[in-house]
């Protein structure tokens, strides 16, 4: 683990240092506290200083958002949709290393030292394990923890579950509902038989980047005698395992990190990739952005090979990335294609968001025709 020093009452000081995005320890850093003003903060964060806060908890959240008011985005569409996203996300980047730029000094046990600061030991512990000695985060990226923290206590209410799923740090949360509700109301597969080559089998479902693991108890619910949940993040498995218990439905969902398909073949596969092509910058943000459609394309050439006879996949998509220029409707259909599969139906829903107005004007504008599908594929020799 790398490692940040810096000068404190004429002594140099060490801690390791901890980001979840991956951002190098800060190689300048400046003791702040409560005296510091916003303008000063900001021109030292914006120049690469760190802040190494000393001063009352609730006045370092003050002072991240002075600073955030000094980071100005250009409103307005620029260029094609593309280039005006892309530039938003610049913007978000620039942002998110500068308000980055406050930190703090967590001690052993995820101690915080600091004037009226909360108890962060339990949420800490949640999200990074065993404290190993002093460690240093970027106070944004605390806020983060604590917020993930009070998630998981209080839980998210899936109306298709008549019961709350608990998101762990790190995790996407199910916040938008209307995804869940496809899959909970689109028609299964019609299968008559019992049977598969001669030998009675369970019926079997694959969720592909189960994330909390709600499609995956959403699919145990609709009546699957077993469902196999993937996913890459080791905290996303850990979230499910934990759901699925609590749901009561641990006998019939396995959480592994086989690779995006597990071995065998289904009866249905259900794939919710990240709606967006793009690289994600956190974990969180893996539930968002797709690199290449890696997982959108790696989802439709495996999934004739795993479905057994008269099985489905069922792709669930925002349209989002079409409205943003950054997919066409035919580069989707092309790539069903290619893979071999045939549209059987689609279902769609309008997802509401809490404030697209807070957006700048193309995001807001895309949000708003924004349209959530399930597409029911068929392997085209089916």
């Amino acid at each position: 683990m790398s490692a940040i020093s810096w000068t404190e009452a004429d002594e140099t000081r060490t801690a390791a240092w901890h980001s979840e995005n991956a951002t190098p320890p800060p190689a300048e850093v400046h003791v702040a506290d409560d005296r510091m003003k916003a303008d000063t903060a900001y021109r030292l964060a914006a120049k690469g200083t760190a802040l190494l806060w000393r001063g009352d908890f609730h006045n370092a959240r003050q002072l991240l958002r002075a600073m955030d008011r000094r980071i100005r985005e250009p409103r307005g569409s620029q260029g094609t949709p593309a280039q005006t996203f892309y530039r938003h996300r610049q913007y978000r980047g620039h942002r998110a290393r500068v308000l980055g730029r406050l930190i703090v000094v967590l001690g052993d046990g995820y101690d915080l030292d600091l004037h009226r600061a909360p108890d962060v030991r339990q949420a800490c512990t949640e999200a990074y394990g065993p404290s190993t000695g002093p460690v240093a985060v970027a106070f944004t990226e605390l806020q983060g923890v604590l917020s993930a923290h009070q998630w998981r206590e209080k839980g998210v209410h899936i109306p298709a579950l008549d019961a709350s799923v608990h998101p762990h740090y790190g995790v996407f949360s199910p916040i938008r509902g209307e995804y869940i509700d496809l899959v909970a109301n689109a028609p299964l597969p019609d299968r008559t038989d019992t049977a598969f080559d001669g030998i009675a089998y369970d019926r079997v479902a694959f969720d592909l980047g189960t994330g909390t693991g709600v499609l995956a108890a959403v699919l145990a619910r609709r009546g699957f005698d077993r469902v196999e949940a993937t996913d890459v993040n080791p905290r996303a498995l850990a979230c499910a395992r934990d759901n699925a218990e609590r749901l009561g439905l641990a006998d019939r969902i396995a959480a592994t990190t086989t690779g995006l398909y597990p071995d065998g073949r289904a009866d249905l596969v259900v794939c919710n990739p990240p709606w967006l092509p793009g690289r994600p910058v956190s974990a969180v943000e893996g539930g968002v952005y797709d690199p290449d459609a890696a997982m959108l394309n790696g989802f439709l050439t495996g999934l004739t090979e795993h479905l057994r006879p008269g099985g489905e996949g069922w792709l669930v998509l925002s349209d989002l990335a079409e409205h943003l220029g950054l997919r066409t409707r035919t580069d989707l259909l092309d790539a069903i294609a290619s893979a071999g599969l045939t549209v059987a139906g689609r279902l769609e829903t309008r997802p509401t968001h809490p404030g697209p107005e807070r957006d700048p004007d193309l995001l807001a504008d895309a949000r708003r025709r924004e349209v959530t599908s399930l597409w029911r594929l068929r392997p085209e020799t089916a």
